[in-house]
């Protein structure tokens, strides 16, 4: 299978169910938990799986410039299965996935001593992206933007080690 198709698959599909797991562990409901792990294991997941992927790349022969375009195209198919498994997510498996932030966030910001004025107004200011295409939009947008610019950082060591000595073979 084409080096850009499978590690785009498999970046969205690990990140996919990396979401599931944090929706079937109920860590999505602890404010503190979900941005770390939604978001910092899955970058780690796409940096790790781009890292495969371009030194797949690589023995292709692709230059720095054809390294970040492979790397942004693994982005995209990632993304289009984030935004799936997104939509799946918080429409049918996790339906009340928005109350359950919400209510959350209400709890974390009362913690804090702020006024129910006050926690209406972050609400409030929250609910245009407390949408299932929203939320899903914005996991492609962050998948595509770690996309490019992890490439361009990996494209540089990625193509460095095969300049300087042989790639080890990553087919086994």
């Amino acid at each position: 299978m084409n080096p850009i198709l499978s590690t785009g698959l498999l970046i969205g599909l690990l990140c996919g169910a990396w979401t599931f797991v944090m929706g079937f562990t109920g860590w999505y409901k602890d404010p503190a938990l979900a941005n770390v792990l939604f978001i910092g294991v899955a970058m780690a997941i796409e940096i790790v799986g781009l890292i495969w992927g371009l030194r797949k790349t690589a023995t292709l022969g692709r230059a720095y410039g054809g390294q970040i375009l492979a790397g942004t195209m693994m982005a995209i198919v990632a993304g289009v299965i984030i935004i799936a498994a997104s939509l799946l997510f918080t429409t049918f498996v996790f339906p009340n996935y928005f109350s359950d932030i919400e209510q959350a966030y209400r709890v974390a910001l009362q913690r804090q001593g702020k006024t129910d004025a006050e926690i209406a107004a972050v609400i409030q200011a929250s609910a245009a992206s407390a949408t299932p295409m929203a939320q899903a939009m914005s996991g492609f947008i962050g998948t595509l933007v770690t996309g490019i610019i992890a490439s361009a950082i990996i494209g540089v060591f990625v193509r460095s080690h095969r300049a300087g000595s042989p790639m080890p073979s990553t087919s086994h």
